[in-house]
């Protein structure tokens, strides 16, 4: 049995797209775990880019079972899309299964969301406004809607009608906006029935049983540590768990079945939207790294705010999702800047703090505590072994592994399948 968890190390946007395609070769099945369509995962295909939400990475590897878990929030809008897309690339999605336990995003949710954003004003979370948010709220509430309902239409149409009830009537006294009208959104969500009606599956009991017949099982999550809605910088976070124990809930497993956490690690530090970010760069070494690193979102298109590696938040990973190992992507960005910077730790009140504050007050306090280390010129991207690295370069990977306290065991020196440095196997 092999199952890795593979999980985001910062604030998402790491490049889990890539390390998730680059295991999926090996792995017999993928396993999306949580998260909606606000999520958005690049993989580059020989000089193909894919621009996935939905289905999970490993797709574009003809054979692999591919699943939705129970813990995604599934726009069939969405997912329809993306499967089409595939589809007219040559893409053989037939593999893929969506949980019958995993909720459904309907209309009223992005209404919802975009309404409640709007109304906090100055004090936007910056959502991608898809209706994860609220999706989630109504699974917690337990008058969400499930893909398992698409195929009884009368449970459906029930659920749906007591749900626009009360969703109508919040729209209009709360928020001074229409409401939805039942029977167009049964003409829609109509089609999408017929459409996934094949692909729905009892996903629980197909992983499950993948695992105990030993084949090797990858599991993907959305987002990065820093947005979990437990353990990130709250209420600047995302609506589910993209930590590693997510992965058991989100996809019904045991944790006693997991056996490696994979940590995903930019070389440097970004995060989208508002909130606190300590190692945060202004000016041109910020829009270098941004233009270099082609920083912007994959679903929304905002620009990433940049900043120097942060180790604080690194540690803050290793322990909470209990990292056996690193996957160090974008590392050639970083040519031509010189010195670099690392940030080992935050000085607040006149003293260093070297763990992460739950605290967001605390944390837009902190000033980030930095070590210079040298830069490279070389371009590395034709680097297939440390060997192949310079010196500088193979110093910041291990001072690197020396403040997080974790091996690194993938180096990823570009965007394709190819450019990449296998330090230990995963699989």
């Amino acid at each position: 049995m092999a199952a890795v968890v593979l999980v985001g190390a910062q604030w998402g946007d790491e490049g889990k797209g890539k390390i998730t395609d680059y295991l999926a070769e090996k792995a017999e099945v993928v396993v999306r775990y949580q998260g909606g369509s606000n999520a958005g995962h690049t993989v580059m295909v020989g000089e193909q880019e894919f621009k996935l939400h939905l289905v999970p990475s490993g797709i574009l590897y003809p054979g692999k079972l591919c699943l939705i878990g129970n813990g995604v929030v599934v726009d069939p809008a969405v997912l329809v899309q993306e499967l089409d897309g595939l589809a007219e690339r040559g893409i053989d999605t037939s593999s893929l299964r969506i949980s019958d336990r995993a909720h459904l995003i309907l209309p009223y949710h992005k209404g919802l969301d975009a309404a409640e954003e709007e109304r906090r004003g100055q004090a936007q979370i910056g959502t991608t406004k898809r209706g994860i948010g609220p999706a989630y709220v109504d699974k917690t509430a337990r008058t969400g809607i499930r893909v398992g309902d698409l195929l009884d239409w009368e449970e459906f149409r029930g659920k749906l009608a007591r749900n626009l009830a009360a969703v109508n009537e919040m729209l209009a006294k709360i928020y001074d906006r229409p409401g939805y009208v039942l029977e167009a959104i049964l003409d829609e969500y109509a089609g999408y029935a017929r459409r996934l009606r094949p692909l729905i599956a009892d996903t629980v009991h197909l992983v499950n049983e993948a695992l105990k017949n030993g084949r090797r099982v990858l599991f993907e999550g959305a987002q990065g540590t820093l947005l979990d809605l437990d353990q990130g910088t709250y209420p600047f976070v995302t609506s589910s768990y993209p930590t590693a124990g997510g992965a058991c809930i989100g996809a019904g497993i045991g944790p006693t079945k997991i056996n490696k956490v994979l940590g995903v690690v930019k070389a440097y530090t970004t995060r989208v939207g508002g909130g606190p970010f300590p190692a945060e760069i202004t000016g041109s070494i910020g829009d270098t790294l941004r233009e270099q690193g082609r920083e912007y979102g994959t679903t929304t298109g905002r620009p990433r705010r940049c900043g120097w590696l942060d180790t604080v938040i690194l540690r803050h990973a290793a322990e909470v999702n209990g990292l056996t190992g690193l996957a160090l992507t974008k590392l050639d960005v970083l040519t031509g800047i010189d010195p670099l910077r690392i940030c080992t730790g935050y000085r607040y009140g006149g003293e260093i703090i070297r763990d992460f504050p739950a605290s967001l007050k605390v944390l837009q306090q902190c000033e980030p505590v930095y070590e210079e280390v040298p830069g490279w010129q070389e371009d590395i991207t034709a680097a297939r072994s440390l060997a192949d690295l310079p010196a500088a370069c193979r110093s910041y990977i291990r001072r690197l592994e020396e403040l997080a306290g974790v091996p690194v065991h993938l180096i990823a020196v570009g965007p394709r399948r190819d450019q990449t440095i296998v330090v230990e196997d995963v699989f």
